[in-house]
């Protein structure tokens, strides 16, 4: 199964999100882009890829330890960006050090127990895709620029998510996969 470590965002904070995401679907060319559904709104911490079962159990209690190493910390939804003119995206603010370090446990919690991570040389940089670019000749700088001021209200990250993804099911172009949490554990427990 296709896995990934995640914080998940508390449903006022994705209401809020989502009026921002609103806007910016008014932007001109906005109906060229593949926009994120709300129950898609993730933070992931790590890639993991397919995942054979029998390594779950494993995984499932490095993931615990990971979490219970990690205290709570502050987080919102702030800012915006793009990552070249392939996606848009909103930002993290608040405890961004704790964040990462979260990344990473969740990194080497997988790899103690078999898993192959994903782009784990790659700088963290947290973020949560609103919109893919279909075309090749759109510029998402604009999209960035009306999400720079964007500043959520702050929570208390207090859990670390094991997601599975369900690729979308073939047919309407734009079908965009389905998460599931299968497993979440507190932090600093």
């Amino acid at each position: 199964m296709r896995l990934f470590a995640a914080v998940l965002p508390p449903a006022p904070v994705i209401e809020e999100l989502a009026v921002e995401v609103a806007q910016l679907k008014k932007l001109p060319a906005a109906d060229r882009l593949r926009w994120t559904g709300r129950d898609g709104w993730h933070f992931t911490l790590a890639f993991y890829g397919e995942v054979p079962e029998e390594i779950l159990p494993e995984l499932h209690e490095r993931l615990a330890r990971a979490a219970h190493r990690r205290d709570p910390y502050a987080l919102r939804i702030a800012g915006g960006g793009r990552f070249s003119d392939r996606v848009v995206w909103a930002g993290a603010d608040g405890d961004r050090p704790a964040m990462g370090r979260l990344a990473d446990s969740a990194s080497a919690a997988a790899r103690r127990a078999g898993v192959a991570v994903a782009d784990e040389h790659r700088p963290y940089t947290p973020h949560l895709t609103l919109a893919r670019n279909r075309t090749a000749n759109l510029n998402l700088a604009p999209y960035a620029a009306a999400l720079k001021d964007f500043h959520g209200s702050p929570w208390t990250v207090g859990a670390l998510s094991l997601i599975r993804s369900h690729p979308p099911v073939p047919g309407p172009a734009g079908a965009q996969p389905r998460y599931e949490e299968i497993a979440s554990w507190p932090l600093g427990r």
